[in-house]
């Protein structure tokens, strides 16, 4: 029994693919800082027109979004992700993607079937569990409020 433990062990170290950790986490910190500039310097830019904080916030987001999207409709973000990993798929641009791949997967399928059943296959857990979440922490802040903790 001892033999086959190490066989298999041996079988397992030999096919188990290895990950530059601190390459990836590297390369995740130069997207995701990447993305982060790019809003933000879009941001800076409305407001030096005049435009209100919290209104080009708004602009700035819908502005992301829309790029997240048009890349993954170019075949260009999926391209990104793969580089970039965690730090294309965090922020708001990688939940935008993971909408809008299934979509594009699945056109071919029909409005219903294809787009309207896979649309939310990646993000649909993210809304719930999201949603669940803030349920969860509303009912617990109310909570407290109640009896005088908060």
């Amino acid at each position: 029994m001892e033999i086959n433990k190490q066989a298999y062990n041996a079988y397992v170290k030999e096919v188990t693919p290895t990950n530059p950790v601190w390459k990836n986490i590297l390369r995740a910190f130069v997207t995701g800082g990447a993305i982060c500039t790019i809003g933000q310097v879009f941001l800076n830019w409305l407001q030096s027109y005049g435009v209100e904080e919290k209104t080009a916030g708004a602009w700035n987001l819908l502005a992301l979004i829309l790029a997240s999207i048009v890349l993954t409709g170019l075949n260009v973000y999926p391209k990104i992700v793969k580089w970039g990993g965690a730090g294309a798929l965090v922020p708001i641009t990688g939940f935008a993607n993971s909408v809008v791949a299934p979509a594009i997967e699945y056109k071919a399928e029909g409005q219903v079937f294809g787009i309207g059943c896979k649309i939310f296959t990646i993000a649909g857990p993210v809304i719930l569990y999201g949603i669940l979440a803030s349920w969860v922490l509303g009912v617990i802040y109310w909570i407290g409020k109640m009896v005088g903790v908060l």
